[in-house]
């Protein structure tokens, strides 16, 4: 079997190098909160999705890097803003001080605002890649990460706090404030590798299931997890009495739910054949992850 670990790993290492050099290099206390939160860890899903896609449809997943950059500044400004004071409120993320404890809430703030920007600026100037992939990964970054992706779905989980929320309603939500941005690292890889309709539908359908698996983990790992492992506090979403997948179906039903949708993932990307390993085993780890 391949080694998968160190090819993660290695996935890893050249988005980190190619964040570093995107990011702003002048010095500025709101370029050192950028980089503060953007290289302090992170599992670096969405980005490793980006080039294993990009690689599956027969592209060159080193000229995706721009687009994998892009799409973990798009997630790190949503976690600044997510632990803020007036949203979770939370004090620690991936085992350090939250942005806005380090630096406070204003430069927490435009940290935020400014890793958010900046994205679109690293997507437009991915040099390796057609002017159309450039602009297709643009548009396609802005639609998840806005009013009817990401930031819909935020909207959608503060009005569901202090409900009991019906399926319906939470599947929509974890579609938007997870699964978009998730769909759009998949898409990102595709668009970088020029891939063909078939391709995409397939990956897409793969990133609709593992979008909801990421979120069903992550709610039961709110309720099993370890803050230390976490790197961030648990039972936040019973303290913020958020509606969750726990607290809909039960921990046993919310288990078998993640074994639902992990191989209906791994369905989705039976026309690919052995090509598709890495991303059946990163769809294994990412159901049974313990951070």
């Amino acid at each position: 079997m391949p080694d998968y670990t160190a090819r993660l790993a290695a996935d890893v290492d050249a988005v980190n190098a190619a964040i570093a050099c995107a990011l702003p290099q002048k010095a500025s206390m709101v370029g050192e909160a950028m980089r503060y939160s953007i290289a302090n860890g992170g599992k670096r899903i969405r980005p490793v999705l980006v080039m294993e896609c990009c690689a599956l449809c027969g592209g060159a997943p080193m000229e995706s890097l721009p687009f994998a950059a892009a799409i973990e500044m798009i997630h790190t400004y949503s976690l600044i803003h997510d632990d803020l004071p007036c949203m979770d409120n939370d004090d620690y993320r991936r085992g350090q001080l939250a942005c806005h404890r380090k630096y406070g809430e204003a430069i927490a703030l435009l940290a935020g605002d400014a890793l958010l920007t900046h994205t679109f600026l690293v997507a437009a100037q991915a040099a390796k890649l057609s002017v159309n992939a450039r602009l297709r990964g643009t548009e396609v970054l802005a639609q998840a990460a806005g009013a009817q992706g990401m930031i819909g779905g935020q909207m959608q989980d503060l009005q569901l706090e202090n409900i009991s929320a019906t399926r319906e309603q939470l599947e929509e939500m974890n579609r938007k404030k997870t699964g978009e941005l998730l769909r759009a690292a998949c898409l990102l890889g595709c668009i970088a590798a020029d891939a063909p309709p078939a391709q995409i539908a397939a990956i897409e359908n793969y990133a609709g299931s593992l979008g909801l698996l990421f979120q069903v983990t992550d709610d039961i790992l709110d309720v099993t997890g370890d803050a230390k492992t976490l790197g961030k506090p648990i039972g936040s979403d019973k303290t913020n009495q958020k509606s969750t997948w726990v607290t809909l179906l039960g921990l046993t039903k919310a288990r078998a739910y993640c074994g639902d949708l992990e191989n209906k993932a791994i369905a989705a990307l039976e026309s690919f054949g052995a090509s598709a390993g890495f991303l059946r085993w990163l769809t294994n780890t990412i159901a049974n992850r313990s951070y």
